[in-house]
């Protein structure tokens, strides 16, 4: 049996444009950007029309994107500089209990400095509710993380009606979203989020793993503390030598994005969840509003099992966040769900290749779970 591969929310497969891009990078453009040399001249200049090519697609202006490794470093970037420049204008956080750990732990580090921290409870669908946004923003919040869209349920959360509380209750919180599972996957600027802060990063959209980018609103560029200290790459902000070949690669598989895709990957999504719920002993958890992920749940098998079962036979899906490594997901323990139904819970994620014969094979491999009540093929 072939490889099928649907754990796309983990990472992607480098698309061949972007693995183009990185190699002319590597092997002709090689130059170091700061060099004064035309070889290092011309890899800045390069760097900078990638840097536009992705300020675009996110809607923000090149000078307002700072380039990072990951997403991972992004976020906490993001919290520790929020929480550094608002300090003295309260001591409140709002986030969610089903953010990335990536925005979880920097967070729960600093409810262990003495912030007073809130985490919001999603519904049985996934959702959390702009009501309860609204209510839990204090005068005193100095900082609101909200990822955009939910890497386990693909729920979208509400982070306008967050920028709305904080306006509201005047309160002085920058907000923050994870936008990795997001980005050019649903229609969206920082700007019409009201977001000062966002994290983006290139290998959920085919590009290499190693690169991604934190967006600051421009009022903020001079005003934030550095991720680190050393030269002034990224305007002082991100000093490091910058990663042209991955910048190239992100920028390329931005670029390489059809228009066509997520309605593509929707259909393929939309597919399954129609297939593999109708399938006796298969229930959904969540459909959300991105296009590319669902959870359901087999309550008679452990998520852990399944996945390494389905692995065995060459299908590649996830019980949460790759980042569990095993254990169970936080995503899916905060939901209002049966215990059993935490238990048996997979994450099925999608691309542009994906396609409903894939589905099809995987459904077969589920039938036979069920009916069989076995792992065993």
């Amino acid at each position: 049996m072939a490889m099928i591969y649907l754990d796309h929310a983990a990472t992607t497969p480098v698309c061949p444009e972007a693995a183009k891009a990185a190699l002319e990078a590597m092997t002709g453009g090689f130059g170091n950007p700061s060099s004064q040399y035309p070889l290092g001249r011309e890899a800045a200049k390069k760097r900078e029309a990638d840097r536009a090519v992705i300020a675009n697609a996110l809607g923000c202006t090149p000078g307002e994107l700072i380039f990072t490794s990951c997403g991972t470093e992004g976020d906490n970037w993001a919290i520790r500089a929020a929480v550094e420049l608002n300090r003295r204008k309260g001591n409140h956080i709002l986030t969610t209990a089903i953010e990335h750990d990536a925005v979880l732990q920097p967070i729960k580090a600093l409810e262990k400095e003495g912030f007073d921290v809130t985490y919001l409870k999603p519904d049985r669908e996934g959702h959390i509710a702009p009501e309860e946004v609204r209510e839990a923003v204090r005068s005193d919040t100095i900082l609101v993380s909200m990822m955009l869209v939910n890497n386990e349920l693909g729920t979208l959360l509400p982070v306008k009606a967050a920028h709305e509380a904080i306006r509201e209750k005047g309160a002085p919180a920058l907000l923050h979203t994870d936008a990795v599972q997001g980005f050019l996957k649903v229609p969206f600027t920082p700007k019409e989020l009201g977001a000062d802060l966002v994290t983006i990063c290139g290998h959920k959209i085919r590009a290499p793993k190693g690169v991604g980018a934190l967006y600051v609103r421009k009022e903020l560029l001079s005003k934030i503390k550095p991720l680190l200290l050393g030269g002034g790459q990224e305007n002082g902000l991100r000093p490091g030598t910058e990663p042209t070949a991955q910048i190239a690669a992100f920028a390329a598989a931005v670029t390489a994005w059809g228009p066509d895709f997520n309605e593509r990957i929707r259909a393929v999504r939309d597919y399954a969840a129609r297939t593999l719920t109708a399938i006796d002993g298969v229930t959904l958890i969540a459909k959300g509003e991105a296009p590319h992920i669902l959870a359901v749940s087999l309550p008679d098998f452990s998520g852990q099992t399944l996945v390494e079962a389905l692995g065995g036979q060459g299908v590649y899906v996830s019980s949460g966040s790759a980042c569990h490594r095993g254990k169970p997901s936080h995503v899916f323990e905060a939901m209002p769900l049966p215990q059993k139904v935490k238990y048996g819970a997979i994450r099925l994620s999608f691309g542009p290749e994906s396609t409903v014969e894939e589905v099809d094979q995987l459904a077969r491999l589920v039938r036979h779970i069920c009916e069989k009540k076995t792992l065993l093929f």
